[in-house]
């Protein structure tokens, strides 16, 4: 039988999701044409990824109802055994972390040829041939190489461009993109989502593959979907053509979704401000071990940084910005004393790095200085209640502090970031993101630090938590006068918070100066090419800068 011609590639209908007694998708409908690309954006928690897995019948232990329809085909009826049919040949996803989603003990031509032996048929030498036509069609050098490789092998870029590969081994119909640029700098973001519509409208062109993407990226949704749905708590609240929902949005949700890109809510530096950091010519090489008996007759080094100058004053916030590779992570770690430079010298209100070199002195550093990193679920210990956490801090750096005062100083930090005092007996897992980074903010607060280095601290949250969180480190900076070196990739973020900033490239500072100037007229070809990666356009109205 054809199919008929105004029948929807994808028809979900009255869909509902629970796991026991939580609802956690309600009655949801969305339909999605042959050759279109849909976003599906919301928070957290929303039912964004859990829709997407239940396509593929990937939803273990939860009740689902409704129908889920491609080409009139209800996949909820399916067996197990058709769905493995299904997967891969005409629905495929292409998941957030490929680190996670790609086995580790095979090649990536291997893990391609597996797809093409159970779906296609095809023999070994065969799936290697249309391998490497993958790899070449999705911009992977010397593919022939490559698929040899094994994921640890590749960047964080060829990863995901070898999962794309992968999905579409098979040519499927629908693919499924869950976050496929999250964890990218903003050119390879750029690449990947480039690549993304290349490859879409070529296969709409000749079998109508339509894409179904997961983010919550509203920058990434604006230049790559045709059409966007908007989620909220399990409800499809909203869904519009995308020019249209970004100009005129109907949905309270919606509107406040859009509201939450970062905004700028800085404060102007006094004049007369000391200096809490100063670093000048600084260099650092990391050896490179060697092979066989190369490895003892000599070393060979990599300079990852080279002739960095840079002032931070009490107060400020200067922003590093930079590609991965750029030297901005090795930055951190010298300044944080954790890498020793080869040359040059830092000084840590005004007492230089170098003479730190015993225990106690290193102790009286990081009471001056804190961290906080970019996965607060990664640098949180598991088994330590957050009481235990935050006050750990304390009891190192002020062993005077008695354990009655520690708690209650634990209590009125978690009430100042807006936690609740109770919120010391839980441990870390049980909260979210957005509230495990405000824990990650209270410990560093604990020992009172004039300078706090923040390594992407809100990559891996969603707009509206975001926003949280840079109005959080705003108010703790205005009130305590605090120095902050902000590492981020997200221009939009370094614009709201910063009151200068660095772009570094290669290890080198290509360029330096006020955040307004630097973003809205660059003068160097890389930082130009930054914004443009980013879609944060340099003619943009300068956003009102609170005093």
């Amino acid at each position: 039988m054809s199919t008929p011609p105004n029948r929807p590639l994808l028809e979900i209908d009255s869909l509902s999701i629970r796991f026991d007694e939580k609802a956690v998708v309600r009655n949801l409908d969305l339909t999605i044409a042959r050759g279109e690309r849909v976003a599906l954006v919301g928070e957290s928690g929303s039912g964004k990824s859990v829709t997407a897995l239940s396509i593929l019948r990937l939803v273990e232990q939860a009740q689902v109802s409704g129908r889920i329809l491609l080409d009139g085909d209800d996949l909820l009826k399916k067996s197990e055994q058709q769905m493995r049919g299904v997967r891969g040949a005409d629905v495929a996803m292409v998941f957030q972390e490929p680190m996670t989603a790609l086995n580790p003990l095979f090649t990536i031509g291997q893990q391609i040829a597996e797809s093409l032996r159970l779906h296609e048929g095809l023999r070994p030498n065969a799936a290697r041939t249309r391998g490497i036509e993958l790899l070449h069609r999705t911009g992977i050098p010397e593919p022939e190489r490559r698929i040899d490789s094994y994921p640890h092998q590749l960047s964080g870029g060829q990863r995901q461009r070898a999962m794309i590969a992968m999905a579409l081994a098979c040519r499927p119909r629908l693919l499924l993109a869950d976050e496929p640029t999250t964890a990218l700098d903003v050119t390879v973001r750029q690449q990947i989502v480039d690549l993304l519509i290349e490859l879409q409208e070529q296969e709409a062109a000749e079998r109508g593959m339509a894409v179904l993407l997961i983010t919550h990226d509203l920058n990434l949704v604006r230049r790559f979907a045709q059409r966007v749905a908007v989620m909220e708590k399990g409800v499809l609240v909203e869904t519009a053509p995308t020019a249209r929902l970004f100009s005129a949005p109907q949905h309270p949700y919606t509107k406040r979704l859009l509201d939450s890109e970062p905004r700028r809510v800085v404060a102007p530096v006094p004049d007369h401000a000391r200096r809490v950091l100063e670093v000048q010519g600084l260099a650092v090489d990391y050896r490179i071990p060697g092979k066989g008996w190369r490895s003892l007759v000599g070393n060979t080094f990599f300079r990852a940084l080279e002739d960095v100058d840079l002032t931070l004053r009490r107060g400020e916030t200067l922003g590093i910005v930079g590609e991965s590779g750029s030297g901005k992570s090795t930055l951190a770690s010298t300044l944080l004393g954790l890498q020793r430079p080869t040359a040059g010298h830092v000084h840590i209100d005004g007492q230089p790095l170098s003479t730190l070199r015993t225990s106690s002195s290193r102790r009286g550093l990081y009471s001056t200085m804190q961290v906080v990193f970019q996965d607060p679920f990664g640098s949180l210990s598991p088994r330590m209640t957050v009481e235990q956490v935050v006050g750990e801090w304390l009891a190192v750096h002020r062993p005077d502090v008695t354990p009655a005062a520690r708690r209650a100083r634990v209590a009125s930090l978690l009430e100042e970031v807006g936690m609740p005092p109770e919120s010391m007996l839980r441990y870390p897992h049980e909260f979210s993101g957005g509230q495990r980074q405000r824990i990650a903010i209270a410990r560093a607060l604990a020992v009172e630090p004039q300078l706090m280095v923040l390594d992407e601290p809100t990559s891996a949250l969603d707009v509206s938590i975001q926003q949280q969180v840079l109005n959080l480190l705003t108010s703790l900076q205005k009130k305590y006068q605090l120095s902050y070196l902000f590492i981020t990739h997200d221009l939009a973020v370094m614009r709201a918070m910063a009151h200068r900033v660095i772009v570094m490239k290669s290890g080198r500072i290509v360029e330096a100066g006020d955040t307004l100037d630097v973003l809205n007229a660059p003068s160097h070809p890389y930082t130009q090419s930054l914004l443009a990666a980013s879609m944060l356009a340099p003619q943009e109205a300068v956003p009102e800068v609170l005093q």
